[in-house]
């Protein structure tokens, strides 16, 4: 039953997890606009869900410390679901060699925001229905 509904919302699981790294992607891009000689990061957000939709959820995407001794304790760090990170190119080049436009970063901020909200509006709508089908009337 559970794995059931593991596979009706994944979609918008991963969907809605990548939009919230592609969010802190662009929120550092904002932040850095001032920086000299910052190149400006996004990833394709379409080959990304398909690849974590293709390939099935990796095994275990995250990295264990290494210790030296047993009475360490235990930690693991999670990596990023994003597989590589891409550098803009810029429409115009600045003397400082920074490559973020801050109007675009903005609209993309902007859409990336709104197409969150859209699915996580969508997840709960689907959740509702899913709890309606459950209970007896």
């Amino acid at each position: 039953m559970i794995d059931k509904l593991d596979n009706e919302l994944r979609f918008q699981q991963d969907a809605m997890s990548l939009r919230a790294e592609r969010q802190q992607v662009l929120a550092t891009n904002i932040a850095n606009a001032d920086t000299p000689n910052y190149r400006a990061r996004d990833f394709d957000f379409a080959a990304e869900l398909a690849s974590s939709l293709g390939d099935g959820r990796p095994a275990s995407r995250s990295m264990s410390l290494a210790t030296t001794s047993d009475r360490h304790l235990q930690a693991s760090s999670h990596a990023s679901r994003v597989s590589e990170l891409l550098y803009r190119v810029p429409d115009q080049p600045s003397l400082d060699g920074n490559t973020v436009d801050m109007d675009r970063e903005r609209a993309q901020f902007a859409d990336n925001s709104v197409r969150y909200q859209a699915s996580l509006t969508f997840l709960s709508n689907r959740l509702q229905s899913l709890k309606t089908a459950m209970q007896s009337e």
